[in-house]
Parts: structure tokens; C-alpha cells; sequence
């Protein structure tokens, strides 16, 4: 509904929504998540659809069908705190992504000074997503040092305090658009 009054101001941009791994595997899940945005008018690709490994790992062939068949109708898919699970490097291929999220844990530790060893998987992390073309994101990104670290590396986004704490939507809908 929110999205919806966006598309009614002339904002174009893209919502990503969190699911869990219940929600994915439910026999249900796609025909509702598109009877929903069809009532609302909500064009598919403004949807990021974001799953952690953990919803990779739940029943990987219910969870590939499902997502293939979203992927078809226009949903875009991110891996959020990528690096922490458990899940098979082998997934990444097979499934429809679009996205990797660099969990929080790993941007912690990296900087242009930083002596610990967080960088090497955070710029392990980059490189895969290159490889797999798809974007990288960084989360929880809270110093300079950090976002200049990232640019350095490549990284295709970011958020994060650095940038600002979560809004609420009243701030959203009082956006002016120039």
C-alpha cells in the first residue's frame, strides 16, 4: 500500500522485502505475493525479494521452484547476511539473484587502516558477485573509512548509519520531488 502511494508521487525506486525461510517454502507463497502486488498495481521489478542462506538451505528444490517462478513474472532476489550461513557456494548459480549483502560482521572489519581480518572475505564476497554479475551490497556501513574501503574494492552499494538511521515512512511521503 505504501509503495503504491510512492508510485502515486513519482517516486521510482525499488523496496526490498524481507522473507523468511517459512514464508518461501509455503505451497501458497507465490500465487499470494502476486495476487498481492497485482491488486496494488505494484510493478514487480520495484521488488527486491531478500533471503537469507538460511531460506537457501530449508529444501533448496522448493525454494529454487519457487524463486524461478517469481524471477519469471519480474522479482529480483538478494542473499542477505551472505557469509554467515551455511549454505552450498553451489546455490548461487542455480538460483535467480541478483544481489549479495555483505553481512554487517564482515564490514565491521574492514578499512583502508584496518589490521583485522575481515577484509579478505569482504573483498572475497565482491569478487564473487562480480563473477556471478551480480550487484554486492554492504551493510551496517558506519565510517568513511568503510565506504572509502568498499569503492576501492568495487562494491556496488551500500547502507548503513553512515548514511542515515531508518526513517519512518511519514518521512518518505514528506520528500519533495524536484
Amino acid at each position: 500500500k505504501t509503495l503504491k502511494q510512492f508510485i502515486a508521487q513519482g517516486l521510482d525506486l525499488s523496496v526490498a522485502i524481507n522473507i523468511s525461510a517459512k514464508q518461501i517454502v509455503m505451497p501458497d507463497f507465490a500465487s499470494s505475493l502476486l495476487a498481492r502486488v497485482d491488486y496494488y498495481g505494484i510493478p514487480t521489478q520495484m521488488l527486491m525479494l531478500e533471503l537469507t542462506e538460511t531460506a537457501l538451505v530449508v529444501d533448496i528444490d522448493t525454494v529454487k521452484l519457487t524463486m524461478d517462478q517469481l524471477a519469471e513474472c519480474g522479482f529480483r532476489f538478494s542473499i542477505d547476511d551472505f557469509g554467515t550461513g551455511y549454505s552450498s557456494l553451489a546455490y548461487l548459480k542455480e538460483l535467480p539473484i541478483s544481489e549479495l549483502k555483505i553481512d554487517k560482521i564482515f564490514i565491521d572489519d574492514v578499512g583502508i587502516h584496518s589490521n583485522r581480518n575481515g577484509s579478505p572475505i569482504v573483498d572475497a564476497i565482491i569478487e564473487m558477485a562480480r563473477a556471478l554479475n551480480v550487484t554486492s551490497i554492504a551493510e551496517g556501513v558506519e565510517t568513511l573509512e568503510q565506504v572509502e574501503y568498499l569503492i576501492g574494492k568495487g562494491c556496488n552499494r551500500f547502507q548503513g548509519y553512515y548514511f542515515s538511521k531508518p526513517m519512518p515512512v511519514e518521512h518518505w511521503h514528506s520528500i519533495e520531488l524536484k
